[in-house]
């Protein structure tokens, strides 16, 4: 059942990607010039980056720090990303998608974006990362064991004290429907921390239960 859910979810990506992809990504526009597209990742990176520094860089230069990316998309936000770190990577289950992440990061050699299975993180190069960050990723995935394997591989990838930032859908009031790879599965707070503890991570700060927008910052133990 796994693969049939992470076959769909290449497959319904790549047709979005094909379709305008850029709106996919963001869907507050349905014609996004460059400069605007990209300027809504340097937003993004404003918002739940700049504000905060000390959790993300723990006394580290951000020069000197390798960060991990889940669900790169069109390389909105990795670009964005890559102007402020000294080593990026990030992976998206779509080739299509992959295609126009790597073109947007042509101008950042210290960029690097993998297509992966969807789930794991083996084309990733085992290394020790200080940083790992997803935006509207998760609340579009269908299946909550597919969530947590992500989470479990971002903790084999970390090293020891480092943050796993991201957002998952918080609203249990959704009746979502099995497989949509758009509307994904929504995790209470006690969901949230009960994966946390599974995979490695102490669950630190939570913010947004109950909506859209529900962020998790977990630390690797």
């Amino acid at each position: 059942m796994a693969d049939d859910i992470l076959s769909k979810m290449r497959s319904e990506w790549d047709a979005r990607a094909r379709e305008n992809a850029r709106f996919y990504v963001n869907t507050a526009k349905q014609d996004w010039t460059d400069d605007e597209f990209f300027q809504s990742g340097e937003r993004t990176v404003a918002e739940e980056i700049l504000t905060d520094m000390t959790n993300i860089c723990q006394g580290k230069a951000p020069q000197a720090m390798r960060v991990l990316e889940i669900g790169c998309g069109a390389g909105r936000v990795t670009r964005a990303l890559a102007g402020l770190f000294g080593e990026v990577h990030a992976v998206d289950i779509s080739p299509e998608m992959i295609v126009q992440a790597t073109a947007a990061l042509s101008p950042f050699p210290h960029a690097h974006v993998y297509q992966n299975s969807g789930s794991d993180l083996e084309v990733i190069p085992a290394r020790d990362f200080d940083f790992a960050f997803s935006t509207i990723v998760f609340q579009h995935i269908p299946s909550r064991d597919v969530i947590e394997k992500y989470v479990s591989e971002v903790s084999r990838l970390l090293r020891q004290g480092a943050l796993f930032k991201f957002q998952v859908q918080g609203d249990t009031t959704l009746q979502t429907i099995a497989e949509d790879t758009w509307l994904g599965v929504p995790f209470s707070d006690d969901e949230a921390v009960a994966m946390a503890e599974r995979c490695g991570f102490e669950p630190r700060y939570r913010h947004g239960a109950g909506g859209q927008y529900f962020w998790l910052w977990f630390f690797k133990r």
